[in-house]
């Protein structure tokens, strides 16, 4: 659940810096995409670190 929420909460970061970068539409989906990874990689290791303090 943490990584689903990181995905989409970094897609939205992503897509609100190009929005406020002046980007176009491919700016707009690279930056949540580059976000959205990112963010979910560091759900990812949130989501095995809880897991293994339990």
């Amino acid at each position: 659940m943490i990584v689903i929420a990181a995905f989409i909460i970094g897609a939205a970061i992503g897509w609100m810096r190009a929005v406020k970068a002046g980007g176009s539409r491919a700016d707009k989906l690279q930056y949540a995409a580059a976000h959205a990874l990112a963010l979910t990689v560091l759900g990812v290791f949130l989501t095995v670190l809880i897991s293994r303090m339990t």
